[in-house]
């Protein structure tokens, strides 16, 4: 997301992917039509192509269209990433070529019209980055196929809801799946992972939330699932929240499900996903409200650490060399341990700029750019350092928070997690709770799973969208099992 190789957050803390994809809202863009260029309508529609890599692929969309005044207009879809609507920049239209240009992401895409005008032979180049793509017209959506995901009837009761918190000043909305007997039940509010979501978690096609709550509350677990603050109907500033305000909202939906008469009080718990497995600790720690924990590929280690482990991971994945592999987490971890000399913004900014003009003097001696592509390059570098949740996130260290946590917890990752590599994350929460004297805790590492929890081949967050499987069947059991299993003793 912030660095040349990082992307746009996930409920997984963030991915990584040679091609860098962010969201952006829809933009016009303008197009060049140089002497004797072909109507515009000849490249109007939707294209799709894939690119493919050391056996990954990424799916491409573009999306075309001419305005009423004639001027072309158009956006890209990364599927297998989540990313919609992505601006095009530029489009240069020729007799038999085409240019896309992608200036919020860097990219670019220059290609040969068929004759049919149906295809695009071309290469897609982001920064230093080329691959071959081609792309074919189409009037077929992408589909996913998601088997898991639950369709009424239920056999329970699902109301959408509203609630408002004096601590916070938000109104949030969710939705509370009650089972239809056996009150007063135990309940679970699910947490999501970094970056804004639904209530239901929605990414890469997958619903993960909604079938976990399906799945809990056919089980007799009541389940609160919540638009995260400035997302969906929820209000609040989705910029500015940080982990520690993520943590406010998660204690104004445990004191929501208090005032419900179906639930029992004394049997709410929390179960979060990845960065969510790291919020839900902090609620933990300081409310007796909590009668039991599970996470879900939450970190160990802090945020700095994660993302030079997953950047290495992934990258390693994705069959980048190991010198180009050292080079990006060499970079990081310098960016990171600059960001800890001092608690004085200035300071610490005039030592990052610092760093980044000697890390990158190559820059000001490339003919295409000018020394002033390099200041805005770097400021744009230093301000996303400093965005709140991700300056919070970079800095946070769960251990001392997690040796806090006095209530029963199940800590649960899968051996194919890229993002939260998991044993070395899972053995730090269990060291962490038993350092703090808490006995009453479960791991559970599950072989072949993902950071979604999904049956994978590789683990790469290329595999997300294209799997069908939403949420390990496996896994939905060992975390109903253990939370009924909890609650009946308390």
């Amino acid at each position: 997301m912030f660095h040349n190789v990082v992307t746009k957050l996930t409920p997984a803390i963030m991915f990584l992917s040679v091609f860098v994809l962010f969201h952006h809202p829809k933009a016009m863009c303008q197009t060049e039509n140089p002497p004797g260029a072909i109507p515009d309508t000849s490249i109007t529609g939707t294209w799709q192509g894939a690119l493919k890599f050391n056996g990954n692929q990424l799916r491409l969309v573009f999306h075309i269209t001419k305005t009423d005044s004639g001027t072309l207009t158009g956006s890209l879809d990364s599927p297998d990433q989540g990313a919609k609507g992505l601006p095009i920049s530029n489009i240069i239209l020729s007799q038999d070529s085409v240019k896309l240009i992608f200036t919020t992401i860097s990219g670019e895409f220059a290609g040969k019209l068929s004759v049919d005008r149906i295809s695009i032979e071309g290469q897609w180049t982001q920064g230093s980055a080329s691959l071959p793509l081609s792309m074919s017209r189409t009037t077929v959506d992408i589909t996913y196929n998601r088997p898991q995901e639950p369709k009424p009837p239920f056999p329970y009761t699902s109301e959408d809801v509203s609630f408002e918190s004096k601590t916070t000043g938000m109104k949030y909305f969710g939705t509370l799946t009650v089972p239809d007997s056996g009150r007063p039940f135990p309940a679970a509010v699910l947490i999501t992972g970094s970056g804004g979501h639904d209530r239901n978690e929605e990414l890469m096609g997958h619903k993960p939330f909604l079938v976990i709550a399906d799945y809990l509350t056919r089980r007799g677990i009541a389940v609160l699932r919540v638009d995260d603050r400035g997302w969906g109907n929820s209000t609040g500033n989705k910029m500015a929240v940080t982990s520690a305000e993520h943590a406010k909202d998660v204690i104004a939906e445990i004191e929501y499900l208090k005032s419900r008469n179906e639930i029992n009080p004394d049997k709410i718990g929390l179960i979060g996903h990845s960065e969510g497995g790291a919020i839900a600790p902090m609620v933990a720690a300081q409310s007796n409200d909590v009668a039991f924990l599970v996470s879900l590929a939450g970190p160990g280690t802090t945020g700095a650490e994660c993302i030079v482990d997953q950047t290495r991971l992934i990258l390693k994945s994705y069959g980048a060399p190991d010198s180009a592999i050292d080079a990006a987490t060499n970079e990081l971890k310098n960016e990171y341990r600059i960001l800890t000399i001092s608690n004085d913004s200035t300071i610490v900014a005039d030592s990052l700029r610092k760093y980044l003009r000697a890390a990158f003097p190559h820059w000001a001696n490339d003919n295409e750019k000018k020394q002033g592509d390099v200041e805005t390059a770097i400021d744009k570098k230093i301000t996303s350092l400093f965005a709140p949740w991700f300056h919070y996130f970079l800095l946070y260290d769960p251990q001392p928070t997690l040796e806090k946590v006095k209530c029963p917890v199940l800590a649960m990752d899968g051996t194919l997690d890229l993002q939260v590599p998991a044993e070395k994350n899972l053995k730090a929460i269990g060291d962490a709770l038993k350092k703090g004297g808490n006995n009453n805790y479960t791991i559970k590492l599950l072989p072949g799973l993902n950071h979604l929890f999904q049956d994978a081949k590789t683990g790469s967050p290329t595999e997300y969208a294209q799997i069908e499987e939403t949420f390990s069947p496996e896994a939905l059991k060992a975390v109903g099992d253990w939370i009924v299993e909890k609650t009946e003793k308390r």
